[in-house]
């Protein structure tokens, strides 16, 4: 236990493509004028116009830190650079899960650059908005990512979207509530039984044991797979069946409907979502969050008295430990006024040698954020300082490894599973029903599936 207080052109048309399941070192001559591509005119013609980059951390983001790595990043950009970029900021409520995005994109006026997880890279890149960014790259920067963690922003051997942090998924627990409640480090719940006893331990008229996200969307979804395959359950067999109607899918859903129905785990949650700590955990709304790496920094910022500690996720009887490997990536619009530009942007910011770049990743992911990076080079620096002690190293060394990177599905695959996890957790399905249901849809869309390998 660590007791801490303080301290990411196919068969279908683009648009169609898109908005599918919307509802749910210096400037351009770091490498030499022979390494990069000649700007083509249209490209030459726009750099009047900065480049507009969606994201939901600045200006105004919830963390002062990660507001000012933002802005930090541009502004040494637009210093060294005649095209600039301008950072626009989108409430993460509305990025994740809301239209405006999908939207943009569905009406030709998605931003020249923004940010996706690997859940939602295949609607951008099965729509034929994201450039490529491997002719701005040099091969030993990209070796230097740590391959599993490219491979979702890859199709083809190239590189679509380059990643700024790794963050795996852990349970947080209050102190204070822990401690109420005698309960001792002995207590730490290796099982999904013993974390639906504890759960039942706090919970009381003020609080909630245990919470899981309850809202549908990209990230409900990747909080749940673990869950998923932990009882060996895949959302997509190699024989092209899906996996959501085996065992360990049924009994992951099984498992956040009990701890719903037990009245261990809430309906709802606070502030913007599961992602979202310091309004449900240090609150005291519940005792324990399934949570990522990025909650350490929202803590520090957000409420630097609160006292926690971490656990890895348990397991099923007869489970094998896994967690899920998230985290956001630069992505270029190829269609936006200057795609050239932003890719150099996108390359200069995260995927050079240059010890600006390196240095940047390290103060990204030990600094502005808590993550795990996403690069070797950054990781070994990080792991000079940041990842020493205290909940980084916890991450690093117990939760991190075993862990897998987040799958990247289509707005319908994702989408079944999103349903089945709602109807299951919230509406009382029966989860053999819902998971048969999610399984049933998802092997009739890949039957006629024709876009880039989901992962």
């Amino acid at each position: 236990m660590t007791l801490q207080g303080g301290t990411r052109t196919f068969g279908v048309s683009r648009r169609s493509l898109i908005k599918a399941g919307a509802g749910a070192a210096g400037g351009l001559g770091l490498f030499g004028p022979s390494a990069l591509p000649l700007i083509s005119p249209r490209s030459a013609m726009a750099q009047d116009a900065p480049l507009t980059f969606w994201q939901f951390y600045a200006p105004g983001g919830q963390v002062a830190s990660q507001t000012t790595w933002f802005e930090e990043t541009v502004a040494s950009w637009n210093e060294q650079n005649d095209q600039q970029v301008e950072l626009v900021y989108v409430p993460n409520s509305d990025y994740m899960d809301g239209t405006k995005l999908p939207t943009a994109f569905a009406a030709g006026e998605g931003p020249d650059l923004f940010i996706i997880s690997p859940g939602d890279f295949l609607r951008y890149y099965n729509g034929g908005v994201l450039q490529d960014l491997t002719p701005f790259m040099e091969q030993e920067a990209i070796d230097d990512f740590f391959p599993d963690v490219l491979a979702n922003r890859m199709v083809d051997g190239k590189v679509y979207g380059l990643p700024m942090e790794v963050e795996p998924m852990a349970f947080y627990y209050g102190l204070r509530a822990w401690e109420e409640a005698g309960l001792t480090d002995g207590d730490i719940p290796q099982t999904w039984e013993q974390l639906l006893e504890v759960g039942q331990q706090l919970t009381n008229d003020q609080r909630f044991g245990i919470l899981f996200d309850t809202n549908p969307g990209y990230y409900q979804n990747f909080t749940w797979y673990p869950f998923m395959w932990q009882g060996g359950a895949e959302i997509q067999n190699d024989d092209a069946t899906s996996g959501m109607r085996d065992p360990g899918a049924v009994a992951a859903l099984k498992f956040w409907q009990d701890a719903v129905n037990m009245g261990v785990a809430p309906r709802t949650v606070l502030g913007g979502g599961g992602w979202d700590v310091a309004p449900n955990l240090s609150t005291g709304y519940c005792a324990i969050q399934n949570v990522g790496i990025w909650a350490i920094s929202a803590l520090a910022e957000n409420a630097p008295d609160f006292e926690y500690g971490i656990f890895k996720l348990p397991i099923p009887e007869g489970g094998e430990y896994t967690t899920d490997l998230g985290g956001w990536a630069f992505v270029a619009n190829s269609q936006g006024k200057n795609p050239e530009a932003a890719a150099q942007f996108i390359v200069w910011a995260l995927g050079t040698m240059s010890e600006d770049s390196i240095q940047r990743g390290v103060a990204w992911c030990t600094e502005a954020k808590s993550d795990m990076a996403p690069r070797q080079s950054v990781q070994e620096v990080a792991e000079q300082g940041g990842f020493a002690e205290g909940p980084l190293a916890q991450f690093a060394q117990e939760i991190l490894p075993g862990g897998r990177a987040e799958p990247r599905v289509t707005p319908e695959v994702y989408n079944s599973i999103s349903v089945a996890i709602q109807a299951a957790m919230l509406n009382g399905t029966d989860p053999e029903q819902a998971a048969e249901q999610a399984a049933t849809e998802i092997e009739a869309f890949l039957a006629t599936y024709d876009g880039a390998p989901i992962l």
